[in-house]
């Protein structure tokens, strides 16, 4: 089989890296040049070049795959995977873009194609959870999220690293929070609402509204549900400064001679600040507690991860649990075991507990480990 993963990043290489040892025939598609080269250097995986703005080079580069892996940039996402579901591809997408991927779902069936969408880490991951927990219980009352990608070792003005696309990051910073409140959708200003959550081994870590429930307030029926970014303590602060200054700003402003974009600026000083160095590590933290009743009695069940920077391959633990979550949905498409046609989200897979159990236990053979807990609670 034939695979074409969109996106030769760190998650991106990742991905091809987990595939391509899996016996899958594995390519490399990215509009840097330099970063294939150092892929191909790396691992010997073949890499070809496109530009990812145009729908034409993206179809050139899928027309001989058997499936398709997107980690196309955020805001190249949407278009990305529409043109895959037009090339008549399978696809697994991690993409964080704005738009409702169900929009596509016509597409999708009409050309007979399933795509899993939103499965990265969180969204993914997060949401097969959900949906693994949801599916035991009779009713469901709240739904609350909690994940950041976070470096070891912490080091100021940021007290932070960008282990995913960078301008995805500001993306989160920016894009309005989408909640449910009291059984409707509601819209928080991302950086918003800021609480302190505790992590053993770890500390105190703050959490805020970012618009990472996405999926789940189509598919999902409770009434409160929340997706919180993890940051060390005063990050949020930091970045609501940046936000409401301007520096985040897309219009134009005039600077003596040159009108410039206020975020093209900060992107050039900002990125250069959180790119890790050598010798960092990174950790991903998700705490998902899901609440409801189950036989008559009020019940939580909260699942928690921790992965760290695995030393050995020198992979970053965001492109672990963000591209392995999306290899172990592709190898449910590679092998069969799913063929819906249409745009399916992870927490529709988690309505089949195989799938669960598929995707859960690969992460396990790769040394990302979920742990839960299930407990009745009071009804206070």
């Amino acid at each position: 089989m034939k695979v074409t993963v969109l996106g030769a990043g760190r998650v991106g290489a990742a991905m091809a890296q987990d595939l391509a040892a899996g016996g899958l025939t594995v390519r490399l598609v990215d509009r840097d040049a330099h970063r294939l080269e150092d892929v191909e250097a790396r691992t010997g995986l073949r890499g070809e070049r496109a530009d990812f703005s145009l729908p034409t080079t993206i179809a050139r580069a899928v027309a001989d795959a058997d499936l398709v892996v997107s980690a196309a940039p955020g805001f190249l996402g949407f278009r990305t995977l529409q043109t895959v579901l037009e090339a008549g591809k399978n696809v697994v997408d991690i993409a964080f873009f704005p738009e409702d991927p169900f929009s596509l779902d016509e597409l999708a069936r009409a050309n007979g194609v399933t795509a899993i969408v939103d499965c990265g880490v969180a969204p993914g991951l997060s949401n097969l959870l959900v949906g693994h927990a949801v599916r035991s219980l009779d009713e469901t009352t709240s739904v609350a999220i909690y994940v950041g990608g976070l470096p070891v070792d912490p080091k100021p003005p940021f007290e932070y690293r960008a282990v995913f696309s960078p301008i995805d990051v500001i993306e989160e910073y920016t894009r309005p929070a989408r909640i449910v409140s009291d059984g409707h959708v509601v819209t928080r200003p991302a950086l918003s609402e800021v609480e302190p959550i505790d992590f053993p081994n770890i500390g105190t870590l703050e959490a805020f509204n970012t618009d990472g429930l996405r999926t789940l307030m189509q598919t999902i029926d409770c009434p409160r549900m929340i997706e919180k970014t993890l940051r060390y303590p005063g990050h949020a602060e930091k970045m609501q400064l940046l936000r409401e200054t301007g520096f985040f700003s897309t219009e134009p402003v005039q600077v003596a001679d040159a009108e410039i974009r206020p975020i093209d600026l900060t992107t050039r000083l900002l990125f250069p600040l959180w790119q890790m160095e050598e010798g960092e590590e990174d950790m991903t933290v998700l705490r998902v507690v899901v609440e409801g009743t189950e036989g008559g009695h009020p019940t939580r069940r909260q699942f928690d991860m921790v992965d760290r920077f695995d030393r050995r391959t020198g992979t970053t633990s965001m492109a672990r649990t963000t591209g392995y979550t999306a290899t172990m949905a592709a190898r449910l498409l590679a092998e069969r075991r799913y063929e819906r046609p249409g745009i399916t989200a992870p927490e529709t897979l988690a309505k089949d507990p195989a799938h669960v159990g598929f995707i859960l236990d690969g992460l396990r053979e790769r040394g990302i480990d979920v742990q839960e807990k299930k407990a009745e609670v009071g009804v206070g």
